[in-house]
């Protein structure tokens, strides 16, 4: 503003009608003319700190306070001045906004490299929100605001973003191994990151609330190296089930009498041998020792001796036992 135009301020007050003012300067150029006495209203979710010469001087918390020499003890010793009163105070006014704002965004905006113990080095993209209080606005208005005449939350989230990005990249090299155990360790590294950061924040007089992770996304072929590995862990569990139901059948077995045994046997035996039997061909089956091909009718093999009572095959497919006249599977007369 010109050297002429003076404003002098009686009622100083502050109504951020966007919602994303952290910092408003009044008067919003240089300085003004406060007359002494002037009202000051600071709202619940506010606080106001008068500069006088550059300096923070003052600070005041919701309420409406009179710019007297009770409240600022600065105005006690320009009242002592030659000149007393009879020339306004020349002072600016800051007032900060102290609700919590909420879902701010960070993000890597290029892809970080991290080493993994498995897959070696790979790149990162890393998305999440994050909510912060300005708690110390003296600290704040110093550090970040300088001599600006509005300060807004958009401004903040740029930069914050890029310090949460830089510790998160350094947070991560430090407490995980592998993106494989990634999934199960959200909340840990959220936690950990978050009390980091708090650190970081608090010398510009902010309070970092919360802070979330929404998404950590390898490439596209880690991605796919992730879903395969967790196909093969399912194979694993259900092997492992199998096995497990089959030493528990064996366990059973043992505890049964001889005969309940035998009949479990006689159901087994069939199965277990059912891998060693071979299709009929048009002119008899196959040894399953020796893989000779040997006729239907034939007892033993003609090549090795092998018995092959056992081995008999109905036309069906379906394999009979010595001595049995037709069929269980098609009721087809046995042929041996």
């Amino acid at each position: 503003m010109g050297a002429n135009n003076v404003i002098f301020l009686e009622i100083l007050e502050w109504f951020d009608e966007t919602g994303n003012q952290i910092a408003h300067r009044i008067p919003a150029q240089g300085s003004a003319e406060i007359k002494y006495g002037a009202q000051l209203t600071v709202r619940e979710s506010q606080a106001a700190i008068f500069f006088y010469q550059g300096k923070a001087v003052g600070a005041f918390g919701p309420g409406q306070h009179t710019l007297k020499t009770a409240n600022i003890p600065l105005l006690t010793k320009i009242a002592s001045m030659p000149w007393g009163f009879s020339s306004p105070l020349r002072a600016e006014v800051y007032f900060v906004n102290l609700k919590i704002f909420a879902n701010r965004k960070w993000g890597t905006r290029d892809p970080v490299a991290f080493k993994d113990s498995e897959l070696g080095l790979i790149r990162l993209r890393a998305f999440g929100a994050f909510n912060i209080r300005i708690f110390q606005p003296i600290v704040f208005v110093n550090s970040l605001i300088g001599t600006q005449s509005i300060y807004t939350i958009d401004e903040a989230e740029e930069y914050l973003s890029g310090v949460i990005v830089s510790r998160f990249n350094e947070y991560l090299g430090e407490h995980l191994d592998s993106i494989f155990n990634l999934p199960a360790r959200y909340d840990e590294i959220s936690e950990g990151l978050c009390e980091r950061l708090k650190e970081d924040f608090k010398q510009f007089g902010i309070g970092l609330t919360q802070l979330y992770i929404n998404a950590i996304t390898p490439p596209t072929e880690v991605q796919q190296a992730i879903d395969d590995r967790s196909r093969i862990g399912v194979f694993d569990d259900m092997n492992k089930l199998l096995q497990m139901k089959a030493a528990m059948a064996m366990e059973k077995a043992a505890e049964a009498d001889n005969s309940a045994m035998a009949a479990g046997i006689g159901l087994i035996l069939p199965a277990m041998m059912s891998q060693y039997v071979t299709q009929a061909t048009p002119t008899g089956i196959s040894c399953p020792t020796c893989r000779h091909a040997v006729p239907k009718d034939a007892n033993f093999c003609s090549e090795c001796g092998h018995p092959l009572a056992v081995m008999k095959q109905c036309s069906c497919g379906k394999s009979l036992a010595p001595g049995v006249k037709f069929c269980p599977q098609c009721g087809q007369k046995s042929e041996l």
